[in-house]
């Protein structure tokens, strides 16, 4: 576990480590900057998880489940918001479906954690999820959805079972006004950061609040990003947005 400065999250849990390229979104993604900096520390979970490639690091594919980082949360006695899987994705295909399940027996021994997970595969959340695994009101599922060419992982999440779905526009890299919010409990907006950050459009950022205001979601303004995303900040129409889900209120 570490302490994080995730705006919308207290710390981070990390029981898969690694990962691979799916989408446009990944392209700057800092996790594999960061495992390239654990590796270089001398951290042998995240040994050959990333490779140089155009002089940057990118990931290999290669996972590393760690068994041992399965008992953490339980150690924990004050409740607290946990991103689980910051440095890969659960849901990723190489990720067994039986390690998935000590994860949620996890999670299960301990309701006094809301546990927040993001994929890129919600398809395979959706498939997973359905069979074999409860529905536990302290675990939120959300999707990445970088831009208009991934708009259908909205339509995949709304078929897992959860308590709490939530969408994370991070990095916002193109328009996704062609899609729809329903049955989705809560929207991140963030620009991307980091060398080589892509431009976030205002407009983009106009469309996503106006859906959440049209169907009374919760919206989340994470930053604008940029190479200093301490300079660009975080306020948008002059204040910052920190909502979150009221139906886990």
């Amino acid at each position: 576990m570490a302490e994080t400065t995730i705006e919308w999250t207290d710390a981070t849990w990390n029981p898969v480590a690694g990962c691979s390229i799916m989408s446009a979104g990944c392209t700057n993604c800092y996790a594999m900057r960061m495992a390239a900096r654990l590796e270089a520390m001398g951290v042998e979970k995240y040994r050959g998880l990333t490779r140089k490639s155009g002089g940057r690091p990118k990931w290999t594919g290669a996972l590393y489940l760690d068994e041992n980082a399965l008992e953490i949360p339980k150690t924990w006695s004050r409740p607290r918001n946990v991103f689980v899987n910051s440095m890969s994705d659960l849901f990723h295909p190489d990720v067994p479906v039986d390690f998935v399940h000590k994860v949620w027996s996890v999670m299960a021994e301990t309701p006094r954690h809301t546990y927040q997970i993001l994929t890129k595969r919600p398809d395979r959340m959706a498939a997973i999820l359905q069979h074999g695994f409860d529905v536990l009101p302290n675990v939120w599922l959300g999707a990445s959805v970088e831009d208009g060419r991934v708009i259908h992982r909205l339509d995949e999440l709304r078929h897992v079972p959860a308590a709490v779905r939530f969408v994370s526009f991070e990095p916002l890299i193109g328009s996704v006004s062609a899609g729809s919010l329903k049955s989705i409990h809560w929207a991140i907006v963030g620009g991307e950061s980091g060398p080589k950050a892509r431009p976030m459009n205002p407009a983009w950022i106009d469309e996503i609040f106006d859906m959440c205001t049209d169907a009374d979601i919760a919206f989340f303004f994470k930053q604008w990003g940029g190479q200093n995303k301490k300079k660009t900040g975080r306020s948008y129409r002059g204040r910052t947005w920190d909502n979150m889900p009221a139906i886990a209120a």
